[in-house]
């Protein structure tokens, strides 16, 4: 079994047990799914979504945040940890939207990694979930994974994405990348995996090893 045929099985029995392929962040705007994910960084999507919700509810709108003190913005999202350095980085994403791009939110990964704060796992975020182009979001779930499952051999963010590109359907690719995130905080996790409920492991290079 080559690498695509192995990646198709596990795009399929994911589709089974999580059918939406949803990211968990939640927003209205494109810009709310740019500011939530940099606030994501080592920081649960579930408290980013409680500390958003109030965070969005201050500033409505991309000038209300190209406008606000950093400081008030350091308030509101302590709870996420690094606040300084996220809220510095939304300040000034805010402001270079509004003056570079006319408050729209770029659909290129290329112009998408020149916004403060913003790399390649947030740009594929960006245009897989905005623009619903192929995207491969390498999180630390997708990365964890792809490596057990013998998909990658690299925990290189861009390698790991580079290397499901070329193994994955495009159109299948954005929600695979969600659906690794519940699989990975539900079953296949950094520690304590379960194995025994696991539905991946005839195809599991990880699990292979494991038993010999």
């Amino acid at each position: 079994m080559n690498k695509k045929q192995k990646a198709a099985i596990a795009v399929e029995r994911l589709k089974e047990r999580y059918p939406k392929g949803e990211c968990s962040l939640e927003y209205k705007k494109p810009y709310e799914l740019l500011i939530a994910a940099r606030l994501s960084a080592q920081c649960t999507d579930a408290r980013v979504n409680i500390v958003t919700k109030m965070l969005f509810e201050k500033y409505p709108t991309l000038e209300s945040f190209a406008n606000a003190k950093q400081a008030d913005i350091e308030e509101i999202i302590k709870p996420c940890g690094l606040f300084r350095t996220k809220a510095k980085s939304i300040c000034e994403l805010a402001k270079k939207l509004e003056s570079d791009y006319n408050g729209e939110v770029p659909d290129s990964i290329d112009e998408l990694v020149t916004l403060p704060g913003v790399g390649r796992k947030i740009a594929n975020l960006i245009v897989g979930d905005v623009y619903h182009q192929p995207a491969v979001v390498a999180d630390t779930h997708c990365i964890r994974i792809s490596n057990r499952l013998g998909l990658t051999g690299s925990t290189v963010p861009e390698k790991v994405e580079r290397e499901l590109r070329e193994i994955l359907v495009p159109s299948e690719s954005n929600d695979f990348c969600h659906r690794l995130v519940d699989f990975g905080r539900d079953v296949c996790k950094a520690r304590g995996e379960k194995c025994g409920i696991c539905e991946m492991t005839d195809i599991c290079d990880y699990y292979k090893h494991k038993k010999e």
